[in-house]
C-alpha cells in the first residue's frame, strides 16, 4: 500500500441489520455471537463500540464497520457465546486487508475474561499499525506480543477469498494464511496457552482509538468462521 489510491479499495459501509438472535447477538456460521457495544470507551484501543457496526446480510455473511456517528468514530465486536476449545479455528474473508487503513486493525482471535494466560489469546491481526509504508500488513501472535519468539508479521496478498486459521491442541500451535508470505507459522514459544474457557472472537477497531488516517469508514466481511475440534 503505497497511499490513499490504494486505501480506496478497502470496502465501504453499507447499511444491514443483523440477523435474527437475542437482543445483543447474532447468528452466523452456525453460531451465536454477543455483539460488544457500549456507552464509554473500551479496549482494545480504547475504542466506542456500537451494536450498529456488526450485521449479517442476505447471503449469511457478517459485516464488521468502522464508522462516524456524530463526532465519534465507532467500531465493531462479536464474540462467541460458549467456548471451543482446542481445535483449528477458521476463517474466510470477503475483503482485501492489504489495504486497509493503517490505524484500523482486524483480530480473529480467542480470549479469555479471567487474566490466566494472558487471557489465553491466540491472535491473527491485520494491520499495519500506523505505519504506512510496512510492506507487511498482518500477523500471527502469541500473547503477550512482546515477548521474543511470540509474533511474526507476514504480507497478505490481495487475492480473495483470503483465509486464516490456527490449529491449537494440548502439544502445539500452528498458524495458516495460504495467499499470504510467509504462509504457515509453527509456534515454538513458551506462551501456548492450555485451553480452558476462551471464546472465539472477530474485531474490527482503530489503534488508539484515532481516527482513520484519511478520514473515512470501512467494512470487512467474513464469509465464514468454521472450527473443527482437535
Amino acid at each position: 500500500m503505497a497511499g490513499a489510491s490504494a486505501l480506496a479499495l478497502a470496502t465501504t459501509v453499507p447499511s444491514g441489520p443483523a440477523s435474527a438472535g437475542a437482543p445483543g447477538t447474532l447468528s452466523f456460521s452456525g453460531y451465536t455471537w454477543t455483539v460488544k457495544s457500549g456507552p464509554h470507551r473500551m479496549g482494545p484501543g480504547p475504542n466506542y463500540f456500537a451494536s450498529s457496526n456488526a450485521w449479517v446480510d442476505s447471503e449469511g455473511r457478517l459485516h464488521l464497520a468502522i464508522t462516524k456517528v456524530g463526532s465519534q468514530w465507532t467500531v465493531g465486536e462479536v464474540y462467541a457465546t460458549r467456548s471451543l476449545g482446542y481445535g483449528t479455528y477458521t476463517w474466510v474473508l470477503d475483503t482485501r486487508v492489504d489495504n486497509l487503513d493503517p490505524n484500523m486493525v482486524l483480530g480473529l482471535f480467542t480470549y479469555a475474561n479471567a487474566r490466566a494466560y494472558h487471557h489465553r489469546e491466540i491472535d491473527v491481526e491485520a494491520s499495519r499499525w500506523r505505519n504506512i509504508v510496512d510492506h507487511t500488513n498482518a500477523q500471527f501472535v502469541v500473547q503477550p506480543s512482546g515477548r521474543r519468539h511470540n509474533l511474526l508479521r507476514i504480507t497478505e496478498q490481495p487475492t480473495l477469498p483470503a483465509t486464516f486459521s490456527f490449529r491449537w491442541t494440548a502439544t502445539s500451535l500452528t498458524f495458516s494464511a495460504p495467499n499470504a508470505s510467509p504462509s504457515a507459522w509453527t509456534y515454538t514459544g513458551k506462551n501456548r496457552p492450555p485451553a480452558g474457557g476462551e471464546l472465539a472472537d472477530m474485531n474490527f477497531w482503530l489503534t488508539g482509538g484515532r481516527a482513520p488516517a484519511f478520514g473515512t469508514g470501512a467494512s470487512v466481511i467474513i464469509r465464514s468462521f468454521t472450527f473443527t475440534p482437535a
